[in-house]
């Protein structure tokens, strides 16, 4: 086990003295490189903000008029029978939008419920077994100008339903 965490404390900086080294012995300018590529992501930052800004604002606003409680008594009836908590519905709809606002709301149900009760052990995995659905296809896509998005959201929404069972599933058996 240690052996994976020296592998982990080295394999980033050895990555980007990789990175170095192959651009080197090409004859790239790896520091122009960088620098360019800094800029466009600076520039990229710069053209999501507006996205990043509405979606932050859409869940404050949610999570402070009460609809999030709402929502959670109401489809908690249905989600107990499959002993998915009522009480991380508001985290499990708020996370398809933000990772920031489910992180606040993860730790208010660590305050109220603790840390290794049922419930916090299920929101533990289901943060880490779920994606900002919302936010990623808004980002990447307006990024990329992609204007079909086909089936990622059906896909993705399936990936995150899996996601939820496993996350009841593995706190079952903890």
């Amino acid at each position: 086990m240690k052996a994976f965490l020296y592998i982990a404390d080295f394999i980033v900086p050895f990555l980007i003295l990789s990175i170095v080294i192959y651009g080197l012995s090409m004859k790239v300018n790896v520091y122009d490189t960088f620098i360019k590529g800094a800029k466009s992501g600076f520039f990229t930052v710069i053209k999501i903000m507006p996205t990043l800004i509405g979606l932050m604002v859409a869940v404050g606003i949610l999570r402070a008029s009460g609809f999030l409680d709402f929502l959670s008594r109401l489809i908690g009836q249905f989600t107990g029978a499959f002993g998915f908590p009522g009480e991380l519905v508001p985290l499990t709809v708020v996370k398809m939008f933000s990772s920031s606002a489910a992180t606040g709301l993860l730790l208010d149900i660590f305050k109220e419920f603790g840390t290794d009760s049922y419930i916090g052990l299920i929101a533990s995995i289901s943060m880490a077994c779920t994606e900002t659905i919302f936010y990623t296809m808004s980002v990447y896509f307006m990024t990329a100008k992609v204007t079909k998005t086909r089936y990622t959201l059906t896909g993705a929404m399936i990936a995150t339903f899996a996601g939820l069972a496993a996350s009841v599933v593995m706190a079952g058996m903890m």
